[in-house]
């Protein structure tokens, strides 16, 4: 069964760094978008099936998504972080493989002091 697993939320200070982690495992994923959302609505960034990444303004210039085919793992490097990215942030992977399936991920919570 699929299953995508979030981490690498935790404290940090602000204008610090983190790096989260979304892993997928159950399948094999050669074809697959996956975007990161926080509070389960707000769009942060994604990367299509062709590897393409996109990114929301609050986002542009400080994260990095990208993925490691061999781990099915996609991260996102969060960089300069303030109080106003204080969130959970979520995993969700759109696969296509025979048939089409979407899952989410727990969430990691991510807390930016100030």
């Amino acid at each position: 069964q699929d299953r995508l697993v979030e981490s690498g939320g935790r404290l940090v200070q602000a204008g610090g760094s983190l790096r989260l982690s979304c892993t997928a495992s159950g399948g094999t994923y050669n074809s697959w978008a996956v975007a990161w959302f926080r509070n389960e609505r707000e769009l942060v960034a994604a990367i299509n099936y062709a590897g393409v990444p996109d990114y929301s303004s609050s986002a542009k210039g400080r994260f990095t998504i990208s993925r490691d085919k061999s781990k099915n793992t996609v991260y996102l490097q969060m960089n300069s972080l303030g109080p106003e990215d204080t969130a959970v942030y979520y995993c969700n992977a759109k696969i296509i493989r025979g048939k089409f399936t979407e899952l989410w991920g727990q969430g990691t919570l991510v807390t930016v002091s100030s």
